[in-house]
């Protein structure tokens, strides 16, 4: 086990050394960043000032480099736009971008669990049907679309909940139902899939064959089992939701993380939006990486092994 943690660590860390490299590319690829900063009608000796300043005279590896120290020290540099440092402003906007991602995914399990054990309880029936019928709408409908019918329903026409903003609990529940909704259907399948193998195998036979419950029966022994991959899969999908909330928290206006790297595109906001992608990279990562422990804890040939 200890040598597959190992493994896992190391691909961990060459896929941020990767992410690291391509968040650090922004800065070139929409041309000169003096430029950038300074404006297209910025005289010559503003644009020579600011790349003195910046060091981007400097060769590029060295650049990245030294960025790479700063950011492994927790330094991402510091905003064109509000001249200050990075880590401070997504700092203050994280909380909200976190809050959302724990909603949702919580909302996602609280949907997809019941729904996936009660279709594999009852296999090509109408409740199975059902399950799988919400499973491709929620991948089918594209998560802008969907947050947008909410808003026009519940908000404009019922007006139950507002449209927009952070002020209150109120405002996180439809951006929840909208990005914990996109989760739902890989850990309903994954569910429904994992029930079906368990209940077909020996032990459960042999549990239901000792005259146990049936209710004890599916939750206690079931379930149980059951439940280890999708646990798995809702840590992955946690930091995929992270990443993603960029265009829910656009639609409801939750002055978020993702909101944030909306801000940032419009204002070429270069070094905030190269930071935020180092960010949501490693929250991925390190949801991938837990995830990986995870399997490894509870998988017996890995931990002979």
């Amino acid at each position: 086990m200890l040598l597959y943690i190992l493994k896992r660590l190391g691909l961990a860390v060459l896929v941020a050394l990767t992410v690291s490299a391509i968040s650090f590319s922004l800065l070139f690829m929409a041309g000169d960043p003096a430029i950038s900063i300074a404006g297209e009608n910025a005289a010559a000796e503003d644009i020579a000032a600011i790349t003195e300043r910046y060091g981007f005279d400097r060769p590029v590896l060295v650049q990245y480099a030294d960025w790479l120290v700063s950011a492994a020290g927790g330094d991402l540099g510091r905003s064109w736009y509000f001249d200050l440092p990075t880590t401070e402003i997504i700092g203050d906007r994280l909380g909200v971008t976190m809050t959302l991602g724990l909603l949702a995914i919580s909302f996602a399990l609280i949907l997809a669990i019941p729904m996936g054990v009660a279709a594999a309880v009852r296999p090509n029936s109408l409740i199975d049907r059902a399950a799988l019928f919400i499973s491709v709408v929620g991948q089918a409908i594209p998560s802008f679309w969907f947050g947008l019918i909410l808003i026009v329903v519940f908000s404009i026409k019922l007006g139950l909940v507002p449209a927009s903003g952070s002020d209150s609990w109120k405002h996180f529940i439809l951006p929840t139902v909208v990005l914990g909704y996109y989760a739902t259907p890989a850990i309903m399948r994954l569910t429904r899939a994992g029930m079906i193998e368990v209940l077909s195998a020996d032990y459960i036979r042999t549990a239901r064959a000792k005259g146990l419950a049936p209710r004890k029966v599916l939750f206690k022994h079931a379930l149980r089992n059951a439940i280890i991959p999708v646990i798995s899969l809702a840590a992955v999908q946690m930091g995929f939701m992270l990443g993603g909330s960029i265009v829910v928290e656009s639609i409801f206006a939750l002055h978020g993380a993702g909101y944030l790297a909306w801000e940032s595109i419009s204002r070429n906001d270069l070094p905030v939006m190269q930071a935020l992608i180092l960010v949501f990279s490693m929250f991925y990562i390190l949801f991938t990486f837990l995830a990986d422990v995870l399997n490894a804890w509870m998988d017996p040939r890995l931990r002979v092994g």
